[in-house]
């Protein structure tokens, strides 16, 4: 709970106030039995007093040196005094405090999410993936351990290292529904993956790779999709050259730029032809493609295509369309 965090703080500060005390009492103690040839209860009776500040009368005449480790005395119960108050009020009045209540405040909110995405990674790629992921109705965690997502209003961020397990288990590994890891390392991507599908074998991994030699190992490890920026990036200004409408309609789409449409997947409840639902006709969405259970992609399906529960229909639409589509299926 965040009350028993902040409990903590501030009792671990009054812990280290009582640790001084004690070593300042012990201080004065020996200092006036040394110094003044007190006995050990007028030595303890005369420093508690002096600490206290209650201004009772020594217990006998101080010489000038007695008088000098008063004043010293004084000055050092002041100087831990002032310290530990210092260190408390920055702790409630500074920000520490909001920063830490807002901290464990997350954390709590992060245990509770259920089907979210995990973002691994918050640099060029990653932060592409979160300003996607904001047009959706997903919530998603973001793990950093270098660099915290200023230019998004992320809601739920971790400033830690993905790789480890307890970090992992933090962002609801557990719960999740997908992760994409785009650490710059491939070796980082890696031993992600293989952390995720370890502590969750069901979720769905998207990783980045940089290299050719490390797909393999990545879908190896467990990941289901492999990205490689760099190439991608290479195959996408040839295309835009050989096939420029073409490439340009399909960024529009792909970026949601397209006046109110998008592409979605859909689960059906039923099992049917499509002829017999007819989806245009009805909806006035479009459905480009089918996927099979096996992976195999059916485009532009014929009418006498029988749709069945396993498939994902990928349909073209507005949310008023594809929505009348969710009551059809």
């Amino acid at each position: 709970m965040p009350k028993q965090s902040i409990y903590k703080i501030i009792w671990s500060n009054l812990i280290i106030y009582l640790l001084l005390f004690l070593l300042l009492l012990a201080a004065g103690i020996i200092g006036y039995m040394q110094l003044q040839n007190y006995s050990f209860l007028e030595a303890f009776y005369m420093t508690i007093i002096t600490l206290a500040s209650v201004g009772y009368s020594e217990t006998k005449p101080l010489d000038n040196t007695g008088r000098i480790f008063t004043i010293c005395l004084i000055l050092a119960n002041l100087a831990i005094l002032t310290y530990v108050i210092t260190k408390i009020s920055k702790f409630l009045f500074d920000g520490d405090f909001r920063k830490l209540y807002k901290k464990v405040s997350m954390e709590k909110s992060i245990e509770k999410l259920e089907d979210h995405i995990i973002i691994c990674g918050c640099g060029q790629n990653g932060s592409e993936a979160i300003k996607e992921l904001k047009k959706s109705n997903f919530e998603f965690v973001v793990i950093d351990k270098l660099l915290v997502p200023t230019n998004h209003d992320v809601k739920y961020f971790l400033h830690d290292d993905a790789t480890k397990d307890e970090v992992l288990l933090k962002a609801g590994i557990l719960k999740a529904k997908a992760l994409l890891t785009t650490l710059p390392s491939d070796a980082e991507n890696i031993f992600v993956v293989l952390t995720a599908k370890e502590l969750n074998p069901s979720i769905k991994i998207i990783s980045r790779a940089s290299k050719d030699s490390s797909v393999k190992k990545l879908k190896t490890a467990g990941a289901n999709n492999v990205i490689m920026p760099d190439k991608l990036g290479g195959v996408h200004m040839a295309n835009l050259v050989l096939i420029p409408d073409v490439k340009e309609f399909l960024d529009v789409m792909s970026t949601y730029q397209n006046n109110g449409n998008e592409i979605v997947e859909l689960l059906p409840t039923k099992s049917t032809l499509l002829y017999d639902l007819g989806i245009w006709n009805n909806t006035g969405s479009l459905l480009l493609g089918i996927k099979k259970i096996d992976g195999e992609y059916i485009v532009n399906p014929k009418k006498e295509y029988k749709i069945e529960l396993s498939d994902k229909l990928i349909v073209l639409g507005t949310s008023i369309e594809i929505n009348a589509l969710k009551k059809l299926i």
